[in-house]
């Protein structure tokens, strides 16, 4: 391929942007759009109880428990224990929940649950929160296969079997958010700036921020509370303008063809099946993700040139396009809040959001992908009149840890 079909011009990513906002702010008014804004119906407390809290992270596939302890100055995060659950939430011919959680009930038997009475659950699937703090799945993502966990509660089935399968359990209360609202609850400890954006580039992708509670007519009419309140947004399912004949047949050859259009352009699980798409006669390794896609560009001397190119131009969209999302949210934010917005604090979480080049290697040009984002961000803000929005990207170590854990005590 000589073309670089990939390449986005300043002009097609603004427009990205606006109509992103558009249906961020259609998401807002009803259920049901492209863009859910799901609310989540937990507001973090500014002073967390003195207590210990058992915390649940199921990602990808990953499965992480721990327990975080908030009774000292400052949150502990004690050592936990970790699996890949690919095997059971990925089985071809369908695993049952009930086998999901007992994997997950012999990790946590493993923890000191002494004193343990409230779980949080980072559960980064597409759900719907309730006022009580659980969540009800909408639908799978990412391949999962499991069956008989689509429209049920999330926390209350798990809370219940981790009580009657671990003798030392006795668990009282659970709240479910996901990954990007836990990222988002982790960047608060910021108290400077006027937005905040729980932002994840990884396996999938996503985005959550708060929004005032009188610009969302779609709330639950029990929901009595005024303020800010945090909103899953569900970007991932964005189907953006000027995506390529390459990403057609992404969607095409998916699991899940006609949704998540935007994860498919971006995300580290697809961007891999991107350049396999572009040389369809070309032999790839096995499991061919993002992660083996920035080794191309990180060591080019051990591929073909056309690799390193192609690689680097899908690579280079993906972050751009994150950026054009991120402009279209903070065009929202500013439309939606009433003072005005110079400081946007982002939390980001995600192993491709945080990727750079293998240091020491020559011939290595490109840019890490948070430096292209920040780059084009910047750029698409100032093309929009907003150029005086400062923006601060944080890393925080085991946010959605500590997020879900502020959560639970919420």
């Amino acid at each position: 391929m000589e073309n670089n079909i990939f390449e986005l011009s300043t002009g097609q990513l603004k427009k990205i942007a606006e109509t992103l906002q558009t249906k961020i702010s259609e998401g807002l008014q009803e259920n049901g759009k492209e863009i859910r804004c799901l609310p989540t119906y937990i507001i973090p407390k500014t002073n967390m109880p003195k207590e210990k809290v058992l915390v649940l992270d199921l990602g990808g596939t990953n499965f992480r428990a721990t327990v975080v302890d908030f009774t000292g100055e400052t949150p502990i995060v004690h050592e936990g224990v970790k699996k890949n659950l690919e095997y059971v939430m990925k089985a071809p011919a369908g695993k049952s929940k009930e086998e999901l959680y007992a994997e997950m009930a012999n990790l946590i038997s493993s923890l000191n649950l002494e004193g343990v009475k409230s779980i949080g659950y980072c559960f980064s699937y597409p759900c719907e929160s309730t006022l009580e703090g659980d969540a009800e799945l909408l639908h799978w993502t990412k391949g999962v296969t499991l069956k008989g966990m689509e429209k049920e509660l999330v926390g209350e089935s798990l809370m219940k079997y981790l009580n009657e399968h671990i003798k030392s359990a006795n668990f009282t209360g659970i709240k479910v958010i996901n990954d990007t609202v836990a990222s988002l609850f982790a960047g608060l400890t910021d108290k400077t700036s006027q937005a905040h954006i729980g932002l994840i580039v990884g396996t999938g992708t996503n985005m959550a921020p708060f929004f005032p509670t009188d610009k969302i007519p779609k709330l639950n009419s029990n929901y009595k509370q005024k303020g800010l309140i945090p909103v899953n947004l569900e970007s991932g399912n964005f189907y953006p303008p000027f995506l390529t004949v390459i990403d057609d047949k992404i969607d095409k050859y998916s699991d899940t063809p006609g949704k998540q259009r935007f994860e498919k352009a971006i995300s580290g699980m697809y961007l891999g099946r991107l350049l396999e798409f572009i040389f369809s006669c070309e032999e790839f390794e096995a499991n061919f993700d993002a992660e083996k896609l920035t080794r191309i560009m990180s060591y080019p001397d051990m591929y073909k040139e056309k690799y390193v190119q192609a690689a680097f131009w899908v690579y280079e969209r993906a972050a751009k396009l994150v950026a054009a999302s991120l402009a279209g949210l903070i065009l929202q934010l500013i439309a939606s809040y009433e003072t005005a917005i110079t400081d946007v604090r982002l939390t980001a979480e995600g192993s491709l959001f945080w990727s750079e080049d293998q240091k020491g290697q020559k011939n290595v040009k490109f840019k890490s992908y948070k430096d292209l984002v920040l780059d084009q961000l910047n750029l698409l803000l100032k093309e929009s009149g907003h150029g005086d929005i400062t923006i601060h990207v944080e890393k925080s170590a085991n946010a959605n840890l500590i997020g879900s854990a502020i959560a639970a005590l919420s």
